[in-house]
């Protein structure tokens, strides 16, 4: 594929994929077959995942923020049970972020279920990633408590943020179905070591789900934008994330987080991407004429 379509198409396909558009939308807009889509988002997606392990390494944060975002695959939790040929992988994904204050680097995430195990995974994921003692601020779920005194062996400052919700306004009409509930207050919490009460804050890694909420369709509420296979939705992930860590410039300090992290010093492109993707896929292919394997 990766020979066929010219670099041009194939970085508007991924331009595309990280500013909203839904597949097959891209596919009528590029003039391509919707296979094509997929195939390319599902390269990206592992070149991107091997990239973000490759480069996303020994970064030193003063302060990590950690949240997590619901979106669901194939079908919500509760409609699972009696859906027809539910795929593995279905149901509610949570997607957990951590990322630095500073910089805005997204240093770790993972997509999976809200449950103890994600927790340890994340954590042990973001300590291996950073250099030094940085201060760890999440909201209250309580499963970050043990998951980050295992991973970071009580070097770290944590806090969390709890948050104290009123009733959404709007009485009991149908507008309320769709109003969150009212933060009327919150408390903050020092769990381990000795984070600045002030600092102690979950406001940047907020913002920065709502960046992805808007910019992947698949996290699009009340559509039917949703991931169908939970690989893909992955790669999508992926992808968002490589394009803004090394190639979008935030309006903060008019870098990308990787180059204000110093992960690196030039601005990626999308045509960088899409270079790489070319790489990791001729090198996968099997060199020398095709000959069927038998059993």
């Amino acid at each position: 594929m990766a020979n066929v379509l010219p670099l041009a198409k194939r970085v508007q396909i991924l331009n595309m994929l990280v500013e909203g558009s839904s597949m097959r939308s891209i596919s009528r807009v590029v003039g391509c077959s919707i296979n094509t889509v997929t195939k390319m988002l599902e390269d990206a997606g592992e070149t991107c995942l091997d990239l973000h392990d490759q480069l996303v390494t020994h970064v030193q944060a003063e302060y990590v923020q950690c949240d997590e975002i619901w979106a669901y695959c194939y079908a919500k939790a509760r409609n699972v049970p009696t859906a027809k040929a539910a795929p593995e992988g279905a149901g509610d994904v949570w997607t957990w972020t951590c990322i630095d204050s500073k910089s805005k680097l997204m240093i770790s995430y993972a997509a999976g279920g809200r449950s103890a195990f994600m927790a340890h995974s994340v954590m042990n994921d973001l300590a291996r990633r950073l250099t030094g003692r940085t201060q760890l601020s999440t909201d209250g779920l309580r499963l970050y408590r043990q998951a980050a005194d295992l991973a970071f062996n009580g070097e770290v400052d944590f806090g969390q943020v709890v948050k104290i919700f009123g009733e959404a306004p709007g009485g009991s009409g149908a507008e309320r179905k769709y109003s969150p509930p009212v933060c009327v207050g919150i408390q903050k919490e020092i769990v381990v070591g000795d984070p600045d009460p002030k600092k102690i804050s979950t406001s940047h890694v907020e913002r920065a789900n709502l960046t992805m909420r808007m910019g992947m369709r698949r996290f699009t509420r009340l559509t039917n934008a949703f991931s169908k296979k939970y690989a893909n939705h992955v790669y999508a992930l992926a992808l968002f994330f490589m394009h803004y860590n090394f190639v979008r410039q935030h309006k903060a300090h008019k870098l990308s987080p990787a180059m204000a992290a110093g992960i690196t010093d030039t601005l990626w492109s999308m045509e960088d991407i899409a270079n790489r993707i070319d790489v990791r896929v001729n090198a996968s292919r099997p060199r020398g004429p095709y000959k069927k394997r038998t059993v």
